[in-house]
């Protein structure tokens, strides 16, 4: 039988990140957070961008804590949010990444789109239509890509400090819309074809690929302890679906800043019902594909919860308010995935001026606002898993709800009301414990394939579990 191993799992969300310690072996895998630190975007003259020099500090700080806290820690990998990339030429980054939230890229949708009829982008890369995605994002950049001769996504971004590789994993790389959905491969004709300089695409490597050692600065700063640097599942949600124990009629949400909501298959959905609907087909690990919709997620009630602080001058106390919004028996409800409440700001300004529009009475009172928030991010779950299980043909009788939205009791509850169906409710670190297994198995300390690795941890997962109660009237 193999000795267990301990790795490191980098998680860096959207609004957080953490540094996970796992030990996985035959047995299964145990996770203690070691480090965890706040993601915020830093706005500059030309726009809002990431911060990814701190971030790679505090991933470095987790790593030397980790090291600390277990002397035989023999692995890391990282994994983060999708579709935003850093630029370099000769190993340097030349600029600060920008921020997926930033508004530069609507004229680059409209130029795209002219070169390419949004159907004809869909049947290449299977993706969403996000103002946001990559291919975007690079078209946005224009002469700016003439001084880069590499492009890396953040998490491939952090590997390469880490270990000097240069590569882009594939999970991560079917966000950008450069992906070829059908053979895996980099699209170097659309990238031609959008302007977009192919060479800028570094080689493709599958999740579980071994990259190296760490560079020598790297582990001197860590004591002179080495780790071997490897890929996962490095897209956040291919990390958290890989840590989720599905069933063959399970759906998932993987819930925290986006709500990520879908089917694992074993093919895309390429078809242009699939399209309208707003489904993508991203990669998974073992070469699943995640057939899902972005839901705006838990955003809408962070940013309400940041504008209220503001007001208030002090920090809002969050089990108050949803104790609060439990009561509330006549919720709006709205459209979470309005443009509008993409960007930063008053988000409760702006779900009242939505009402007004929609003819609709907004919500009175921060409760009332909260619940509405929940009770519409749940309804849109629930619309779009009954969609998805459409147009897949499959039967979904259970939805398994990972991430920070596990925690959210209320949330959980509300989409099974609105489903009709049974929620499971965790693990919450799902991204961290997927990131863990592929680890285990690149090391050699558990083996099989996608199913047999979630088999692992199945019988010792502690998930809440919900069951769906009569709809109230619904304003």
């Amino acid at each position: 039988m193999s000795e267990p191993v301990h790795v490191a799992s980098v998680d860096l969300g959207a609004t957080s990140g953490r540094v996970v310690v796992a030990e996985v072996g035959p047995d299964g895998a145990r996770l203690e957070v070691v480090h965890r630190f706040a993601n915020a975007p830093v706005r500059l003259p030309d726009g809002l961008h990431w911060d990814v020099v701190g971030l790679f500090r505090e991933v470095v700080d987790g790593l030397r804590l980790a090291v600390r806290s277990t002397p035989g820690l023999a692995g890391v990998a990282v994994d983060s949010w999708a579709v935003d990339y850093a630029l370099l030429r000769d190993g340097r980054m030349v600029s600060t990444p920008f921020h997926y939230r930033d508004s530069r890229t609507a004229a680059a949708v409209e130029s795209v789109h002219a070169t390419m009829a949004p159907a004809a982008l869909y049947a290449r890369n299977g993706l969403q239509h996000l103002p946001f995605n990559t291919v975007f994002q690079l078209v946005a950049d224009g002469t700016h890509l003439e001084h880069a001769d590499t492009m890396l996504m953040v998490p491939d971004l952090i590997g390469h400090w880490l270990s000097g590789h240069v590569g882009t994993e594939l999970t991560n790389a079917s966000t950008t819309g450069l992906l070829d959905v059908t053979t895996g491969t980099w699209d170097t004709d659309l990238a031609k074809t959008l302007g977009i300089a192919p060479d800028l695409l570094a080689p493709l490597v599958a999740p579980g690929t071994t990259l190296g050692g760490l560079l020598p600065h790297v582990a001197a700063e860590l004591g002179g302890h080495d780790l071997t640097v490897t890929t996962v599942g490095s897209h956040d949600t291919a990390s958290a679906v890989a840590g989720t124990v599905l069933g063959p009629d399970d759906a998932y949400v993987s819930c925290g800043t986006w709500g990520l909501a879908g089917l694992e298959l074993e093919r895309p959905v390429l078809d242009d019902a699939a399209r309208q609907a707003g489904f993508t087909n991203e990669g998974g690990v073992d070469g699943r594909v995640r057939f899902l919709h972005n839901v705006m997620g838990l955003w809408l009630l962070s940013e309400s919860v940041r504008t209220w602080e503001r007001e208030d001058g002090r920090p809002v106390e969050l089990a108050s308010l949803l104790a609060a919004a439990a009561e509330v028996e006549t919720p709006l409800l709205f459209d979470v995935d309005d443009p509008r409440f993409l960007p930063p700001g008053d988000v409760p300004a702006r779900i009242r001026a939505y009402a007004a529009e929609h003819g609709l009475r907004p919500p009175t009172g921060r409760p009332e606002t909260t619940r509405a928030i929940l009770e519409s991010l749940a309804e849109a779950f629930a619309t779009t898993l009954r969609r998805a299980a459409e147009l897949a043909g499959r039967r979904v009788r259970r939805i398994q709800i990972v991430g920070g939205g596990a925690l959210n009791g209320l949330l959980c509850q509300l989409t099974a009301d609105r489903s009709g169906l049974e929620v499971l409710a965790g693990p919450v670190e799902a991204t961290a414990l997927g990131n863990a297994l592929v680890q285990g198995r690149t090391l050699g300390a558990v083996s099989g394939d996608l199913d047999a690795l979630r088999a692992l941890v199945g019988s010792t997962l502690d998930q809440q579990h919900y069951l769906p109660r009569p709809l109230g009237k619904v304003s």
